[in-house]
């Protein structure tokens, strides 16, 4: 393997997908920190306070790793892919800098006060710092979205005299059509995510005894908002997504679902091996009809096939594509059955009695990661071979200075940095589960007594 190509590729897959790790926690989790905040004010119990406050450190924790992990990334638009910065800055640079604002400045800020402004702000004026934090991380959110539907839907540029891409319709390019489905299916997922690891956490101290009314505030607010979110993940974002796949990438919807020939009534493939070599599937159980019905509408529709494409516009890897394609679709049916079950046992008031279901709800917790890296390897492996689609193929993007043996040195490097930074998150939020939620304390009449003195000393002092 001495193309660098392969290596740089490599690279940004493994930095990209151990950085997506923290934005999709921190995503779901930041509306969850809203809704206690709301009911805190509403319902004026305090409980719901220090679920904000507990699992804001958590927020916490995931946001400092996000922002750490997140650095590389950009400077890797030049260091590993300086044609395609060349060639698509012009466009892409608009949104990474809103990005870059609204992370780093609006969220970043707020994320300070909700920590440790909640004694002098109030509790309205601290809700507020919780919307501004869901607006700052929901809208950054947006703005990666946007750059990365640019990629796979180029909209709103123009070609320049010298063949590079420059920004012709601002409008266009932030509102692409395929940004806001993506961006729905994408930040829904995020939702999952929070909803899994509070509902885990939940159910872990339902079974162990701790924590009675936070692991009740947990599994009751998990469960009720992840129920909701596996719908919406399915049907409409992920169905409308999945449209839109079929009507301006049909080659990668055809190596999605391991199809290689063209005809109405396309079967959907609930498991199977592709075997590229021979064009065929095997193994496969499938549904008649229903592959044609899901991308176009109708039962009668015909999929093209990857034969109908030049072998030159496949995607590079179909079988790590396909498999990564149904693991997420395989693993959002299943939080579906899960979720599902635990909200029926929640509504007839037997969840925190069924230790089977807690357990199931418990050790669940790592698959919602799973299945948000293999949706995002589906977007990117299905893009391929391009980079930006129809405008700039992946081979003319990378830098070609930077040799392999630099990307394999640097990217030892990321390997050992970020498995320490994960053992001492992990070792963190471990700590934290541990000890669980605390009251604010409340000050005694003797320390306030000592306050008022110190207070009005300083007051004859002066």
């Amino acid at each position: 393997m001495t193309d660098a190509l392969i290596w740089h590729r490599i690279q940004f897959t493994f930095t990209v997908t151990f950085h997506y790790l923290f934005p999709q926690l921190t995503m779901g989790l930041v509306l969850l920190l809203l809704i206690w905040k709301i009911r805190a004010i509403r319902k004026g119990d305090e409980n719901y306070n220090i679920a904000a406050r507990f699992w804001g450190r958590i927020f916490a924790l995931s946001f400092a790793m996000g922002v750490v992990t997140g650095i590389p990334l950009e400077f890797q638009f030049g260091t590993n892919w300086s044609r395609f910065s060349q060639h698509a800055g012009g466009v892409i640079g608009q949104t990474l800098a809103l990005e870059g604002v609204f992370a780093f400045f609006l969220e970043s800020a707020f994320l300070g006060l909700f920590l440790f402004g909640e004694r002098k702000l109030g509790p309205r004026w601290h809700l507020a710092t919780a919307v501004a934090m869901f607006l700052g991380s929901w809208l950054s959110g947006y703005f990666i979205i946007a750059t990365n539907a640019f990629m796979q839907y180029p909209v709103g540029h123009r070609i320049a005299e010298d063949g590079t891409l420059q920004l012709a319709d601002f409008a266009a390019f932030v509102l692409n059509p395929w940004a806001a489905w993506q961006y729905a299916h994408n930040m829904t997922a995020s939702v999952i995510t929070g909803s899994f690891i509070v509902a885990s956490i939940g159910a872990y101290w339902t079974l162990m005894g701790q924590q009675k009314d936070q692991a009740a505030i947990a599994l009751r607010t998990g469960v009720v908002v992840g129920i909701i979110a596996c719908i919406v993940v399915l049907f409409p974002t992920g169905d409308q997504h999945g449209k839109m796949v079929a009507e301006h990438q049909p080659v990668t919807l055809a190596a999605m679902e391991g199809v290689f020939h063209s005809g109405p009534r396309a079967e959907l493939a609930i498991i199977g091996q592709p075997d590229v070599p021979h064009h065929r599937l095997e193994n496969p159980i499938v549904v008649p009809g229903i592959l044609s019905f899901l991308a176009y509408g109708s039962f009668g529709s015909t999929v093209k096939g990857l034969e109908d494409f030049p072998r030159q516009d496949w995607p590079h890897n179909i079988e790590l594509l396909y498999y990564s394609y149904h693991i997420m679709a395989g693993l959002g049916t299943m939080f579906l059955i899960v979720m599902g079950s635990a909200a029926y046992l929640l509504w007839r008031g037997r969840l925190e009695q069924n230790r089977r279901m807690l357990w199931v709800l418990m050790l669940s917790a790592p698959f919602p990661f799973i299945a948000n890296t293999a949706g995002w390897w589906t977007a990117e492996l299905g893009r391929q071979p391009w980079v930006v689609y129809g405008l700039q193929r992946t081979v003319d993007a990378s830098s070609p200075q930077v040799s392999a043996g630099d990307v394999v040195f640097t990217t030892l490097g990321f390997a050992g940095m970020y498995l320490l930074l994960g053992m001492i998150f992990l070792l963190q939020v471990v700590h934290l589960i541990g000890s669980g939620p605390q009251p604010r304390p409340v000050p005694t009449s003797a320390s306030a007594d000592a306050h008022q003195s110190h207070a009005e000393a300083e007051g004859e002092d002066r």
